[in-house]
């Protein structure tokens, strides 16, 4: 260290911008962290982070979790059988809900590729309706569709898929992108047409991402598919509604229960997909 210090101390001395922040980078800085603050604070005052309010909710959220115990334990099979429908109602919106999504974003993210379609002003196009699919949240969709087509799962089956058709397109689109040109040159190379480079070249590399994508895009509809419900979507969020609204909180309590074990479920069944499909070694996430 000591021996450094007269280098350093000579350094300091030729190039002194080297060793401080010039004076307009220190004012961004500035400028920028004040910006952060001042809108951090505005927004506390303005949504009422007040912390007498914040310790009240949290009495009254104790209340109501309170109102939830002892969980309760139906008896009968009829009940039992209302909420596994209504599970499955749920699992099975999500599921159609992410292949009808998947197959119609599978074809449409080549449009948006760069490396498979060179015209600028197209792809920027067919990127700009993915980004208006996905600027829309799926719990409106889901009411347009109960409009359009009643009460019940059709309606949230249709809303997942709408929505994932951005979403999906956007994230295929990129993962096609991100692969390595060096077997694309190798299949032209070879005499190889566009069809064949994108089969033989292209897919395999982008694949296991596309799969891997749609495995959590699923366990999150799944998720999602519980809001539709408490709007009419079906499924098992219309019984949790239905029980928050009747004040039932034991048997509300059972069902979110229920809910998280099958989230739990799903994520197990898909880390099992991804290391049989995908190809990742035991152990590994």
């Amino acid at each position: 260290m000591t021996a450094q210090r007269p280098d350093i101390a000579r350094a300091r001395t030729l190039v002194p911008g080297a060793f401080s922040t010039p004076r307009r980078t220190r004012l961004i800085r500035l400028a920028g962290w004040s910006a952060f603050l001042l809108l951090t604070g505005w927004c506390l005052w303005d949504f009422g982070f007040a912390p007498e309010k914040l310790l009240h909710g949290a009495t009254r959220f104790g209340d109501v979790l309170a109102f939830m115990f002892p969980p309760h334990i139906w008896t009968s099979w009829a009940e039992w059988q209302e909420v596994l429908k209504g599970l499955g109602e749920t699992v099975a919106m999500a599921f159609m809900g992410t292949l009808l999504g998947a197959l119609v974003a599978f074809p449409l993210a080549f449009l948006g590729a760069k490396n498979i379609l060179p015209l600028s002003w197209l792809r920027l196009g067919v990127r700009r309706g993915f980004d208006a699919l996905r600027a829309i949240e799926q719990l409106i969709l889901a009411l347009v569709f109960i409009r359009a087509f009643g009460l019940g799962p059709l309606a949230g089956i249709l809303a997942i898929a709408v929505s994932e058709v951005g979403t999906f397109s956007k994230l295929f689109s990129e993962a096609i992108e991100n692969t390595s040109q060096k077997p694309v040159e190798g299949v032209r190379a070879s005499g190889g047409g566009s069809l064949q480079t994108i089969r033989f070249a292209v897919l395999p590399q982008a694949l296991p991402v596309i799969l891997s994508i749609i495995l959590y895009n699923f366990e999150s509809n799944t998720r999602t598919g519980t809001i539709l419900g408490i709007v009419g979507a079906g499924g098992i969020g219309f019984l949790l509604a239905d029980r928050i609204h009747a004040y039932r909180w034991p048997e509300a309590w059972t069902i979110i229960f229920l809910i998280i074990f099958m989230v739990y479920l799903i994520d197990g069944f898909s880390g099992f997909l991804r290391r049989r499909i995908i190809g990742l070694e035991p152990g590994r996430r």
